[in-house]
Formats: C-alpha cells, sequence, structure tokens
C-alpha cells in the first residue's frame, strides 16, 4: 500500500460516511439535518524516529509525561498525521457574532469529532490488514489529558503537535494549526509500524504561517489571546466550561478560527 492509496481510501471515507453529514436524529434544528461537516481531509508523514518527538517532552513544550511514537507502538515507523478541514457552512454561521458557538459549529465539534475517531479507526484497520501493526493514540486507553495529567492543559500525545512534526503546518497566534487549509476543523493520527516515504517540514519556525495580525485576539469572547502572551490556556478552558453549561451534551467556541486570515489558507505575510 502506497501513500495515495491509504489518502485516497480516506478521502472515500470520509465523502461516503454517514457521520460527515448532521443527522436527522442529532439536529439541533431540522433545517440543520444534511449539512455536510467536513471537506476532504489531507495529510503529511512524518518519520516516528524523528527528534522533534522527544523535544515535546521539555517542560516547555509539553512535558515529559509526553509518549513518542515508539513508546506507544515499538515497531513505529511512520506517523500519519490528518486534518478535516470544516465546510464553508460550518465556517461561516460560526462568524455570525463573537459572543456564543454556533449550533452548527457545535455539530462539527461534537458530531465532527466522532468522524474523526471513526477515520482513525479506518485507517488502523486498512494498515493492520496489510499487516502492519498500528494504533491512534488518542484512541489507545494509555491516552490521558486534562486532569489526569500533572501539568495542567497538557496530554501524552499530541495531535496538534503531531501534524507540526510531520510538516502538515505550524501554530498560530491561538495555538491551533494553520495547515494550507487553512486551521478550521479538527485533526487526528495514526502510528504504524508501516514504512512510508515521509514528508519533508516546509518550515523551520514553530509560527512561521501566522502573520501576528491579531485578528484571532480581537474575536475571542473572553480576551484570552494577545499578541504579547499568544493564547492563555485558564480563561479559554473556562469559557468552554461555560458553553458545555449552556448547550451541554456540546460545547465548543472556534471564534478564533473564523473571519481570520488563516480561517482556510496560510495568510500572506
Amino acid at each position: 500500500m502506497k501513500k495515495d492509496d491509504i489518502i485516497n481510501k480516506a478521502i472515500d471515507f470520509t465523502n461516503n460516511s454517514a457521520l460527515n453529514y448532521i443527522s436527522k436524529e442529532a439536529a439541533l434544528k431540522p433545517e440543520y439535518a444534511g449539512i455536510k461537516i467536513f471537506d476532504d481531509p489531507i495529510f503529511a508523514f512524518g518519520s516516528a524516529d524523528d527528534d522533534i518527538f522527544n523535544r515535546f517532552k521539555s517542560d516547555d513544550v509539553i512535558s515529559d509525561r509526553f509518549l513518542t511514537p515508539v513508546e506507544w507502538l515499538p515497531e513505529a515507523k511512520t506517523v500519519i498525521s490528518f486534518f478535516l478541514p470544516h465546510t464553508e457552512k460550518i465556517r461561516s454561521s460560526n462568524a455570525n457574532d463573537y459572543d456564543w458557538p454556533s449550533d452548527e459549529w457545535l455539530h462539527g465539534r461534537i458530531e465532527g469529532q466522532l468522524l474523526v475517531k471513526e477515520l482513525s479507526i479506518y485507517l488502523e484497520n486498512i494498515l493492520l490488514e496489510s499487516g502492519y501493526k498500528s494504533l491512534a493514540p488518542s484512541l489507545d486507553e494509555r491516552f490521558k489529558t486534562g486532569k489526569a495529567m500533572p501539568v495542567a492543559f497538557t496530554s501524552n500525545w499530541s495531535e496538534r503537535h503531531a501534524a507540526f512534526a510531520c510538516g502538515l503546518g505550524t501554530f498560530g497566534l491561538s495555538k491551533g494549526i494553520i495547515t494550507k487549509k487553512g486551521m478550521a476543523g479538527r485533526f487526528g493520527s495514526v502510528i504504524t509500524a508501516m514504512d512510508l516515504p515521509k514528508d519533508n517540514r516546509p518550515y523551520k519556525d514553530i509560527y512561521e504561517y501566522c502573520n501576528k495580525c491579531g485578528a484571532c485576539a480581537k474575536h475571542c469572547p473572553v480576551d484570552a489571546i494577545s499578541l504579547e502572551d499568544g493564547k492563555i490556556h485558564k480563561p479559554c478552558s473556562d469559557f468552554l466550561d461555560e458553553t458545555l453549561e449552556k448547550f451541554n451534551p456540546r460545547y465548543g467556541c472556534g471564534k478564533c478560527q473564523v473571519k481570520v486570515p488563516c480561517e482556510k489558507g496560510i495568510p500572506k505575510k
């Protein structure tokens, strides 16, 4: 199996999955039923033994609780990172105001994550069927995040850092990842023993794609982002808790990802 085979199978799976459309049963309003959540995913392939994963163990990046690909899977050769960009319908709905997330965005965050999970499982399975051990760290029983970690707002695997390591994009001021399809969407990853050709990281700096325009800071409903300090996690997290209280069982925000130059592409400097 080649990289293109994996990518094409993933695109077909995404477009044909019922989970990529808001169902009639889940829709918060009847008119939302049938709305497509994601456009075609994009991929980047990194080396499982890339030293950048060891650097993520530093306290000023994540922490020493971060597990490298070979710690998740000793036979690991390749890390596959993917990004599912939200459709224009999902993105534009969330740009109408900057107080609360739109219903469509909430669907994209919660129902959309169900598709991320199923796509991860699908990729695991097609690699396993080809004879290569594979796993999605975020679905593994060893995955820990939040209060299960000794350092606040960290986890022992990060989809965003994996995306950066594999060459999918760089961080922005809001701590999201800016890809060639922007930053409004969801990330996932699979580690595999299959040795696939690696993509080069087309950047050197962690914030290389961010033009520091400050649009995300202006849109943040709780002023959790600034040009001086970037994103401060606590007020952002507290606001997400508020959205959970208001929209339970859904939550989200995403205001820093819409009506910004990096919403659907890499911004011009």
